[in-house]
């Protein structure tokens, strides 16, 4: 974890440095490796000894601020208030669970019919289909006298990709995006 400190009518001493290092070596050995900073501002205004935390870890900014007469009990509250934020997330990695997309329910998901189903669907990459450029009806010639279903081409009127398909009750469909 780096370092940096920020003294406010304080002077930084190695003593608040080691308690600092001290207090945030939990949050260090939480998260894992990382790059990790950390920034500490110590502050004293009268009687109030202030100590300000901002860790920043990947996407996430964690911030602690407490006041107490004595600076190194600053420096303990703040990181603690950092630690808490730190678990907070922690427990949100540990418990997300994948969104489900096809909006079914949960019974639905967890019957043996739901579940034998999802697992037999795979893509199944085809062979590679050239667009040829022809119309509409040269397509349906083609599709007609192929074992495929469909046919991709490009329309030569107008330039736009389209897919020609076999229906099931005879005719033609076309798919023009």
């Amino acid at each position: 974890m780096e370092f940096e400190f920020t003294g406010r009518h304080v002077e930084i001493t190695p003593a608040l440095e080691k308690i600092a290092r001290k207090e945030l070596n939990r949050v260090d050995r939480m998260l894992d490796s990382a790059p990790m900073r950390a920034h500490v501002i110590l502050s004293a205004e009268k009687h109030r000894q202030r100590a300000e935390i901002v860790l920043y870890w990947r996407d996430s900014v964690f911030t602690g601020l407490a006041e107490n007469k004595d600076l190194g009990r600053s420096i303990a509250e703040a990181a603690n208030k950092v630690d808490k934020q730190v678990l907070r997330l922690k427990e949100k990695f540990q418990n997300h669970k994948p969104k489900r997309s096809n909006g079914a329910s949960r019974a639905e998901q967890n019957s043996p019919i739901a579940v034998a189903t999802s697992q037999t669907r795979r893509i199944i990459p085809a062979r590679r289909y050239r667009v040829k450029p022809m119309t509409a009806e040269e397509a349906a010639v083609l599709v007609s006298d192929s074992q495929d279903q469909f046919v991709v081409f490009r329309d030569s009127e107008t330039e736009r990709v389209g897919v020609l398909y076999k229906r099931k009750d005879g005719h033609y469909g076309l798919i023009e995006p």
